[in-house]
């Protein structure tokens, strides 16, 4: 279909960034970061997003860019039929990953309307806690919060990739950045910040558990989007080849980059505000009001922030609803736009349903649990911890022993340095990645 590619460079590093930076380096990092002892937590974090992250994710802009197709049939396309489930695991992904993430977008944008109206920044950290506690409890508040954000996922995803995703992209990607390293200048200059900063970035390998590495790997996936087929579905939009080193190189610096700013943004003003850094999903919403109360225009900068990170978020969501849409779609050589946007609205009407019981998991589905877990729990874990690392497992895979040498060598050999560099790609995605996958996978199975 016409208007199915990226019309620059940059658009597609900043689209594919926004992909990737979202609740995952925001809200998600902070938390796990918090509920895993810190420093330690982020240095593993930093590992896999390095070792295992960066190759999987050129591979997945592999298979992408070379075959030119998104999930359901890049495989076939590269001349691998029966690796097809590899894309049909991926669009799995991203359906269930939609359904729970859009309750947590649902509540950014609640944030973001309570920003604007200056109440937030006039609250203590215990009415905070009550008013989250009220907001992801309520059924009204939960439902309607999601569907409005899957609705302006849907739209957006209608407008198509130039016109929709990579034009709000470019504008609202920077801003997210000013205003995020605003908020760290002044969490910095809180008094106890000092004792935030030690606990993110001073390792204590006592605070670990074999979750903790599990988790550290899933949110090293989670945060780039990998094993969900986005990033393969965003790089068959790429018009030209040799853009794929340079393009993962700076969409997982930039993670980087943001999910330690969320850091540096949380952990100090955690602390200086006498609040627990093992609060769980709620730490932003409570944190961040408490931080911006204590900044002159504190208001104005809270509703910016929420607002930023509303289209964060949902830059995020688009990539997950393209990867379903565009996989159905393209099924049918012949399908139109207007093909697109029925497949379009049936899906998001389908991700809303399967999403209720994780919007009702905080509060009339809360004592629905098992091992522990609500259900929102269960679809995070399966998704971040099982679906993803399989699916980066998968694609290193096909990525290294099916994918065509020659292809490999066109579309990744752009210098002399790169061309030294390609024996250790070969060797991360061939053995590297799916060796550590493999054992980060079975190792809780043997006790806690």
């Amino acid at each position: 279909m016409k208007g199915n590619a990226w019309a620059s460079k940059v658009g597609f590093i900043l689209a594919a960034a926004g992909s990737a930076i979202g609740l995952g380096a925001i809200w998600k990092f902070p938390y796990t970061t918090g509920t895993n002892g810190g420093g330690a937590f982020l240095l593993l974090f930093l590992a896999f997003t390095l070792l295992l992250g960066l190759p999987v994710l050129i591979a997945e802009f592999l298979i992408g860019r070379t075959s030119g197709k998104t999930a359901l049939r890049a495989f076939s396309e590269l001349g691998h039929k029966k690796y097809t489930f590899i894309g049909v695991l991926g669009v799995i992904a991203c359906f269930l990953l939609l359904s729970f993430y859009s309750v947590i977008g649902g509540w950014v944008l609640i944030y973001t309307v309570l920003g604007f109206s200056g109440s937030l920044t006039t609250m203590n950290g215990e009415a905070l806690g009550e008013l989250f506690g009220t907001i992801s409890a309520s059924p009204l508040y939960a439902i309607t919060g999601q569907l409005v954000f899957l609705i302006i996922t849907c739209v957006i995803v209608l407008r198509g990739v130039q016109a929709g995703i990579e034009k709000m992209s470019k504008i609202m990607m920077p801003l997210l950045f000013l205003c995020f390293i605003v908020l760290v200048v002044r969490s910095l200059t809180l008094e106890g910040a000092g004792a935030g900063v030690r606990f993110f970035i001073e390792p204590d390998f006592s605070a670990l558990s074999r979750t903790s590495v599990l988790s550290a790997l899933g949110q090293a996936f989670f945060s780039l989007s990998l094993g969900v087929s986005a990033m393969l579905t965003y790089a068959s939009y790429m018009k030209e080849r040799g853009q794929i080193n340079r393009s993962a190189v700076w969409i997982v610096s930039l993670n980087i980059v943001v999910s330690l700013l969320a850091g540096f943004a949380i952990f100090p003003a955690v602390f200086a505000s006498g609040l627990d850094p093992a609060e769980g999903p709620a730490l932003l919403f409570i944190v961040l009001p408490t931080v911006f109360s204590q900044i002159q225009f504190g208001s104005i900068f809270l509703s910016l922030f929420f607002l930023l990170f509303a289209f964060a978020s949902i830059t995020s969501s688009i990539a997950m609803l393209e990867v379903v849409v565009s996989s159905i779609t393209d099924r049918k050589p012949s399908a139109t736009f207007k093909d697109k946007k029925r497949n379009t609205i049936i899906a998001t009407g389908l991700i809303a349903l399967i999403g209720i019981p994780s919007a009702l998991s905080f509060g009339l589905a809360s004592e629905l649990t098992w091992m522990d877990k609500t259900i929102f729990d269960w679809m995070d874990f399966t998704v971040s911890n099982i679906l993803m690392p399989i699916g980066a497992l998968l694609i290193s895979f096909f990525a290294g022993f099916k994918l065509d040498r020659a292809l490999v060598e066109q579309e990744l050999v752009t210098s002399p340095m790169m061309k030294r560099m390609l024996p250790f790609w070969r060797f991360s995605v061939c053995y590297l990645s799916p060796i550590a996958i493999l054992i980060i996978l079975i190792w809780p199975l043997f006790g806690s």
